[in-house]
This record gives structure tokens, sequence and C-alpha cells, in this order.
């Protein structure tokens, strides 16, 4: 629900251009740094997918499961966005510090509550269904990966607080440090390069924890020395009730929103495990590259979740909605790119993750390729309801989005994936048919909340006398 809005302040009045230009300075890095961030999980699929498609569907597995609960917990990482840039656009410094800190109190108490779910993943694995042989290497991954749960969300509360200020070039190269450090860390321990045993899946989840904490030292590190003027860990033994409920009850249900789309993933992979392990691997393939593409539009809604929140620290109704116009239309643009790169070059794509001796291969390419089709269908609602999403939460209106998101993604997407992939027999594409329907759901629903209610109410808010504190 819309709160505590500021009232308007003078602000100069941005063209189309002035707004393309600002959402390329912001965004570009910010895309950047999810690619990046993207690159790290991608390189374990690739090097495990050289290891051996046995060793690719268990990390296809086992990531999806652990991305269920990192995301969950990153709703109170991405409730801190909202809340430092309406502060920053209301010029209120010690409402930053605040909800950072109890950012990173929710996360660390999040971290808590998740890591059984994670050390015992494997009884809960074998209970949804997977076959033993994928589930027991994935529980391997998890239970040492899954202490990287901890640095990985403090990562995020820290890279929202610094994006927020339109700090995103640094976050872009922290995410590009970790993702080499990744790369070198994975190289050695899953083949036993340079020396080091040969690890194989654990390998994976080594590389990982050093990933994290890596990036953890290095945002950290900025955020104190570089900005010590926001003493952003001042008194952070000291609990604030009151700013620890708003980012709760901003962040509850961001990440709820989020635990619905990421689940739904989750969902198509234990269905896909069901098929078997080559329908799994070649589904591990097609999302790892709709993910790829999905990091743009991801980057584009944090920018758009920074603008809209300046805006409404502003109390800026028109210059929102001008904003918000120009980044759908650069999503789209960037949907088109992705759709042509799915139907054009499925094979050249869906190689790159595979050792051209591998036996399997000639499987992988021909299940992956049906699912890159249906891929290149959702790119357009995919970007749609991310971009909506971070728009809305710009505006700190995250109750209704939840609530559109748990509809589509439960009531219709997982559903429609079981129907069409086994009552139907349609297999692989009749899962992935699923996911399709339950993005457009979500894409078209998020959009309406927008334009119809959130951009009219923020207008009628901005004329009444502010009742914020």
């Amino acid at each position: 629900m819309i709160d505590q809005f500021t009232p308007p302040k003078s602000t100069p009045k941005m063209s189309t251009g002035g707004h393309v230009r600002a959402l390329s300075v912001l965004g570009l890095p910010l895309v950047g740094g999810h690619v990046a961030q993207f690159a790290i999980g991608m390189t374990d699929s690739v090097m495990l997918g050289w290891y051996g498609a046995a060793a690719l569907a268990a990390v296809t597995l086992a990531g999806s499961y652990f991305f269920v609960f990192f995301l969950m917990g990153a709703g109170f990482a991405i409730a801190v966005m909202p809340l430092v840039a309406a502060a920053a656009g209301a010029g209120e410094e010690r409402q930053i510090r605040r909800a950072t800190r109890m950012g990173l109190w929710l996360s660390l108490l999040y971290g808590v509550a998740a890591m059984p779910l994670l050390l015992f993943s494997e009884a809960i694995l074998l209970t949804l269904g997977q076959p033993p042989e994928v589930a027991g290497p994935a529980a391997t991954y998890l239970q040492l990966a899954g202490w990287g749960l901890f640095p990985a969300l403090l990562v995020m509360v820290f890279k929202s607080y610094l994006a927020a200020l339109e700090r995103t070039q640094i976050v872009l190269w922290i995410t590009i440090l970790a993702a080499v450090v990744n790369g070198l860390v994975n190289y050695a321990l899953i083949f036993g390069n340079w020396g080091a045993p040969e690890l194989g899946i654990a390998g994976a989840a080594y590389a990982s924890i050093t990933t994290q904490t890596v990036s953890l030292l290095a945002v950290g590190a900025y955020a104190l020395w570089v900005l010590p003027e926001q003493e952003i860990l001042k008194n952070f033994h000291r609990p604030d009730w009151e700013m620890f409920a708003r980012v709760f009850k901003l962040g509850m249900p961001i990440g709820l929103t989020n635990l619905s789309e990421v689940s739904l993933f989750a969902a198509s992979a234990m269905m896909m495990g069901w098929l078997g392990t080559i329908p799994l691997a070649a589904h591990g393939v097609a999302v790892t590259l709709a993910g790829l593409t999905f990091m743009v539009h991801l980057g584009l809604s944090n920018a758009a979740t920074i603008r809209a929140g300046n805006a409404y620290g502003r109390g800026d109704r028109e210059h929102m909605a001008l904003g918000a116009r120009v980044v759908i239309v650069m999503s789209l643009v960037m949907s088109f790119v992705g759709m042509a790169a799915f139907l054009l070059l499925p094979d050249q794509l869906i190689s790159l993750f595979l050792d051209a001796e591998d036996p399997n291969k000639p499987e992988i390419l021909l299940v992956g390729a049906g699912l890159l089709a249906m891929a290149a269908l959702f790119q357009l609602t995919d970007g749609m309801q991310v971009i909506a999403l971070g728009l809305l939460r710009g505006v700190q209106d995250t109750n209704w989005p939840m609530l559109i998101a748990a509809f589509s993604y439960w009531a219709i997407g997982v559903p429609a994936s079981y129907l069409f992939g086994f009552t139907f027999g349609w297999g692989g594409i009749g899962i992935w048919s699923g996911l399709v329907l339950g993005l457009s759901f979500a894409g078209v629903f998020l959009m309406l909340r927008f334009w119809r209610h959130t951009i009219k109410q923020t207008g009628k808010q901005s004329r009444r006398p502010s009742a914020a504190t």
C-alpha cells in the first residue's frame, strides 16, 4: 500500500530523451552487474556441463532449490532500495542509515531460519520425487553452498543501498570481481587444475562460498571506507523496531513475490526431473539462457525502482509516469533481441554448455531447442512483469503485487505446467507452456495495477497535505 508520501519539491522537468539518458546511465551498470552475477551461476552450469550431464542435472536442481530460499530472503534487501531512494529524494539521510541497518538485521535472521532446509535438503528432494542419483549430488552441493546464503544476502543489502544512492558503477565492478573469482575457483576445484583436488560438484559449492565472501568484503569495504559520512553501521547492535517493522512490512511481500516466481521455475525443474536426466539437463541450459536475458530486464527494473522512488519522494507524478513509459519501451526492445537470438541460434547457444564428446549431446540439443523456442515466447511477458514490479516497488506498493504474482504463478502457471506436460502428454514443451501462461498473466495484471491504480493514487496524494513523518 502506498504510504509515507513526502511533500512535493520543485524539480526540473525532464524530456523523453532525458529519461532515456538517465535510465541508461543508471541502468546499464545495474544490467551489467546482474549479468555478471548471473555469470556466476552460469559458470557453474557450463563447467559442470563439461564435467558430465549427471553433474549438470544435479546442479540445475540444486540451483533451483537454493534460489527459492535466496530470493525469498532477498526481499528484505530489495526493500532497502525504494526506502533509501525515497529518503534520498526527500533529503532524509538518517532514514537511509536506519533502513540499511535493519535490512542487514532481517537478512541475517532469515538466513538462520532457512539454513536447516538447505542442510537437510536430500530428504526433501527425495520426498519431492527426485531420483536418488540426482538428489544425492544436489544435496551435497546445497550442504556446502548453503552457508553462502549469509554473505549473499548481506551483499544484496549493500548493493541495494549503493544502487539507491545511484552508485551503480561500483556495484558493477564488485560483481565482475566476484564472477572472475568464481570462474577461477570453479576451474581449479571442479576439475582438479593447478594442483587442487578434483571435487566435481562439491568444488562448485566451495567456489560459490568463496565468491560470496569476497563480494561481501569488497562491498562492505567500499560502503565503510569510501562513504564514511554515511556511518552505515553506526549503532548496528541496537534494534530500531520502528524501521525494522517498516522494512519487514515492505520486504516480506517482495520476498513472497520473489518466492512465487522462483518457485514456479523450481517446480518446473522438479517436473523436468520426473521426465529424466536428459530433459532436466536441457532444461538447465535453456533456463540459464532465458535467465541471462532476464538480467537485462531486471537491471532496468532496478533503475525503474530508483527513479520511481526518487520521484515518489519528491511527489512528482508526471516525472514518474513519463519515466515508466520510457523504461517499458527500453525493455520491449531488449525482449525482441532475446527472441531473435533464441529462435535463430538455438544449437549454437546450447552447445556452449556441453562437452563436444558428450554422448548425450544430440538429445540435449533436440530437447533444448524446443525449450528455447518456448523461452522466446515469454520474453515479452517476463520483461513486462519485472518492469511493473520495479515501478510498483519504487512507490512502496508491494501487497497487491504479491497477491497478483501468487495467483499468476501458482493458480495458473504451475497447474498449467502439469496439465500440459503430463495430462496432455506434451512433456518438456508442455511444462514450459505453463511458464509462458503464468508469466503472461502476471505481466498483464501488474501493469494494470501500476497504470490504473498506483499512478492515479500517487496523483491524488501529491495534491494533499503530507502526513509523512
